[in-house]
């Protein structure tokens, strides 16, 4: 077994420079995992500045200087920022406590619906399951029992300390992120290895891959929420704009995120309808909209950035939204396109290429 162990070793990790690579992965992870609340400020300014340096760059091709690109590209930034606090922020918070108010409503009609349906079919489910069910989900729908899980969900995030945090560090951090870029990255390398060729090649596989992502996620947040809300307001759908913005945030978890949004779209039609033509209309226009994301909008914008099975995809949303939460679950394909480009460089074994050239043959 120890030899087994042994000759393994030597042939995955004989190259310096896999291990190097090995050590920066597992060294950055490390900090992550355990410093990432402390950093969380640091974080969030490193993903904005990447994603505005794009327009910084294209200011510096028409002659703007780097330190007035950044002003005028941050500037920008925080004014679309103001406008959505100030503008759709308050609409949306308004929207979701009436919810919340009229929730307990909402399932008492389904349950009435639901007791007539086990009236007329009581093959299928008993009055007794039926009043377990009920009562259990009485228990998880008290009143304060949802303010209790609102309040574990927003936990200190929400404090006022930690927002004036967030709003006086990260956009000083993205400013000085964008006017320094170049300072900035001489002086970190430093810090790593030089024999870092491997882990080099990896980063030019994965930035303009990241880019296109967060890019296209960004796009196609915005276009299914405005559509959605767009929608809903047509149908006089109540709660158009929480549940336009739920939907378009939906598209952050693939596969799993229209499944949960879903839900709160067809309970609140139902309550309002019932049974009816505009129930239909309203579950056949979202569908199609969901149908237009997923078979039009995804593969236009994502073709040159995600080339991953759903499984993995899947799989990767579990994992790292399990490790980092919601910034893991919004970087779970990136992190799992890392890891393919880790896998797709790494030294290959004399067995490793038998391997592949007899599994082509089959193919």
């Amino acid at each position: 077994m120890f030899t087994f162990f042994s000759r393994w070793y030597q042939e995955r990790f004989s190259d310096p420079q896999a291990i190097t690579l090995l050590a920066i992965l597992v060294g950055l992870a490390l900090i992550l995992y355990f410093a990432g609340d402390l950093l969380a400020p640091l974080l969030v300014a490193l993903v904005l500045a990447f994603l505005l340096e794009w327009p910084v760059a294209q200011m510096l091709r028409v002659g703007i200087n780097r330190t007035m690109g950044a002003s005028i590209v941050l500037v920008v930034f925080l004014g679309l920022v103001a406008f959505l606090t100030l503008g759709v922020i308050p609409s949306v918070w308004r929207q979701g406590v009436s919810l919340l108010t009229d929730l307990p409503n909402m399932i008492d009609k389904g349950l009435q619906t639901l007791q007539g349906l086990v009236t007329q079919y009581p093959q299928f489910v008993s009055t007794e399951q039926l009043d377990l069910m009920v009562s259990e989900l009485k228990k998880l729908l008290d009143t304060q029992h949802l303010l209790d899980i609102v309040k574990q969900l927003i936990g200190y995030s929400a404090s006022l300390l930690v927002l004036m945090v967030y709003a006086i560090l990260v956009p000083l951090l993205v400013f000085f992120f964008l006017k320094d870029k170049d300072l900035l990255i001489k002086g970190s390398k430093r810090f790593f290895p030089a024999n870092r060729q491997l882990a080099r090649k990896v980063w030019f596989e994965m930035h303009q891959q990241i880019f296109n992502y967060i890019r296209g996620k960004v796009i196609e947040i915005v276009i299914v929420g405005a559509a959605s809300y767009i929608f809903f307001i047509f149908m006089g759908l109540r709660y158009s704009a929480l549940l336009g913005v739920l939907t378009g945030l939906s598209v952050l978890i693939p596969y799993v995120g229209a499944t949960l949004v879903t839900l709160p779209i067809i309970l609140v039609a139902f309550f309002q309808w019932g049974f009816s033509s505009e129930f239909t209309y309203l579950i056949v226009g979202y569908g199609i909209i969901q149908a237009l994301d997923g078979n039009l909008l995804v593969p236009v914008l994502f073709s040159d950035a995600v080339d991953l099975h759903p499984v993995i995809i899947i799989a990767a949303v579990l994992v790292f939204g399990g490790l980092w939460g919601v910034w893991g679950v919004f970087f779970a394909i990136p992190l799992a396109s890392l890891v393919k480009a880790v896998i797709n460089v790494w030294p290959k074994t004399e067995i490793d290429s038998e391997f592949d050239a007899q599994l082509e043959a089959k193919i």
